[in-house]
């Protein structure tokens, strides 16, 4: 997991403890992406419900566990959301298993959650863009997850 060939944000994350071993990982893959359908077809109907602000809190952890499914079936875990992304970005955008796009969609899905969540702000726009993006990367992620099993 060391070398100098880490992404900086990624290194850190593992001198921290907040990117650890998992032996479990690849066992619990599965649920993590049952977990993040469920989040998504929930999302889905709270989005036409006109629930936006509910949608985009959804859409963010939908996403959060298909990152995590992601990390698990390389056996490894995350100690923050943070990281969780620092690893996703290390171990799949930079290798291009996954287009770059969808790291900046994760990243716009964790702010755009904590400002709804923490702050009442939210949008029928953002909320769209997360419903496109919580699909693509629940699917790229099935590509990649299912076949590591």
């Amino acid at each position: 997991m060391g070398g100098p060939s880490l992404s900086p944000g990624y290194n850190e994350c593992l001198k921290k403890g907040k990117i650890v071993v998992f032996t479990r990982g690849r066992a619990l893959a599965p649920k993590e992406l049952d977990s993040a359908a469920f989040d998504l077809k929930r999302a889905q109907v709270t989005y036409q419900e006109g629930d936006y602000k509910w949608a985009t809190i959804q859409l963010y952890y939908s996403m959060f566990h298909t990152a995590r499914s992601l990390l698990y079936s390389r056996n490894l875990r995350e100690r923050s959301h943070y990281c969780l992304a620092e690893a996703i970005n290390h171990l799949f955008i930079r290798t291009r298993l996954i287009p770059s796009d969808l790291s900046d969609s994760f990243r716009e899905a964790r702010n755009l959650r904590e400002e709804a969540d923490y702050y009442s702000r939210w949008s029928k726009s953002g909320c769209e863009r997360l419903l496109r993006s919580a699909e693509e990367f629940l699917n790229k992620a099935m590509e990649i997850v299912i076949p590591a099993l």
